[in-house]
């Protein structure tokens, strides 16, 4: 291993391990290897700032600040009530129905979103109290919500996959990534709830009120509204009437629309309060990109991508094998990195590689996030799980046990969007985007 490698690796979890925020310490990690590198403090300032303020500098991430605007704006315009009693007339009948409908609701409302956390702290918030009352066990309930959450993420629209395209390159469109997506989260959030149905079965959680086609009906029109954002963004994507950028600004003007003018949950003098919320939630992730845009750029120039992934074909030249090494990889960054920097760094070293076993970018790319999103339900750094134990008011310790079942569900589901390619590429293909 040669001495900038070593730079950059040992800095950087040195780092992490004294909780350095982990855009600074992948700025700085980058940076002591820049110096290293190129001997000097001051043409490493200058490149590294020039890597930086060029990984921003792209029309498609504007997308990123107006999705998370209007997610907050549907994270408090009183979406989640409104998709919780649609998801309850649809499957609250059955046994475990309730599990059924934290499952479904979580899929909706995350899509709608983009917010894993925004999905645990809203559906959770209503949901586990709900689970708790008609006597599910507490901390069965935290791993539903927990889990489930995460197949927002993979349905679109989403940030993750504006991030993968832009790191990814040519080749790889926004509204391709969106479109691949809809069909791994709906096999993630399937097997989720047989998992659920398995377990409340064996401890005969009880089932709803049956709902009749008039309240079906009922709520399906006072979620309508809502659900219509999914159309609105996707249909004016696909129809070819808006870009996804523009379609982020449209959906920031229809969720302002729906939270302010038509629910009136949120009120005129919180705007302020969700804008700086926003500014604030925009810049963390910018920073991110921008430093692990660098980072890249370093980890390129010392081949560490090449190296990898010669160590990697070295070990085996069978694609189900590599891509099994791969995936176990990425559950284990996944368990102490967040999403948007895993997908910035550990983008451009495996990419190459499975690029050279025959893979699209696409199919990958949802890989890539399947195994991510895992990685937010787990510890340590398991932001769902943390913010759904707090909700929850229960403890990881607690919860680990119940989650195992729905860790070996989205196991299943990984390895099913891994070795099928069609689940991630029918859509992308049916549309003539790929």
């Amino acid at each position: 291993m040669s001495v900038p490698v070593l730079i950059l690796t040992l800095s950087f979890i040195f780092l992490l391990l004294i909780n350095v925020p982990i855009a600074v310490g992948i700025g700085i990690s980058t940076f002591l290897t820049g110096m290293y590198v190129m001997g000097s403090i001051n043409s490493a300032s200058d490149i590294i700032a020039q890597r930086m303020a060029t990984g921003i500098n792209s029309f498609s991430l504007l997308a990123i600040p107006f999705f998370i605007l209007a997610g907050l704006f549907m994270g408090k315009g009183g979406i989640a009530r409104r998709l919780i009693d649609f998801a309850s007339a649809l499957v609250g009948r059955f046994t475990g129905g309730l599990a059924y409908v934290n499952v479904l609701t979580c899929m909706l409302f995350g899509a709608l979103s983009g917010s894993a956390v925004a999905a645990v702290s809203a559906i959770g918030g209503f949901m586990i109290p709900e689970m708790n009352r008609k006597g599910y066990d507490k901390n069965f309930n935290v791993a539903v919500s927990t889990t489930a959450a995460t197949t927002g993420l993979m349905i679109p629209p989403s940030n993750i996959m504006i991030v993968y395209a832009l790191v990814a390159g040519g080749g790889v469109s926004i509204v391709a990534m969106f479109m691949a997506g809809i069909l791994p989260g709906i096999v993630f959030g399937l097997l989720l709830m047989v998992a659920s149905g398995i377990i409340s079965k064996k401890r005969n959680y009880g089932a709803g009120d049956k709902a009749g086609l008039g309240q079906i009906l009922m709520t399906f029109r006072r979620a309508i509204l809502s659900l219509l954002l999914i159309v609105i963004v996707l249909g004016g994507i696909l129809g070819g009437i808006f870009t996804a950028t523009e379609a982020a600004a449209i959906a920031v003007v229809y969720a302002f629309l729906l939270a302010v003018v038509v629910y009136r949950e949120v009120k005129i003098k919180e705007i302020p309060g969700i804008l700086l919320q926003c500014g604030i939630t925009t810049a963390v992730v910018m920073l991110l990109i921008g430093t692990s845009q660098a980072m890249s750029w370093i980890m390129t120039s010392e081949n560490i991508p090449q190296n990898v992934s010669a160590a990697l074909l070295s070990i085996s030249s069978n694609k189900i094998v590599i891509l099994l090494i791969i995936n176990i990889l990425l559950l284990f960054v996944g368990t102490f990195m967040d999403m948007t920097p895993a997908v910035l760094i550990f983008t451009p070293i495996f990419l190459p590689m499975v690029q050279q076993l025959g893979m699209s970018k696409i199919h990958f790319g949802m890989i890539m996030i399947a195994n991510l999103c895992i990685g937010l339900c787990t510890p340590p750094v398991g932001t769902c799980l943390f913010v759904g134990c707090g909700v929850g008011e229960t403890t990881i310790v607690k919860v680990i046990r119940p989650l195992l079942p729905f860790f070996a569900a989205m196991a299943i589901a990984l390895m099913l969007v891994t070795y099928i390619p069609e689940i991630s590429l029918f859509i992308p293909k049916l549309l003539k985007l790929i």
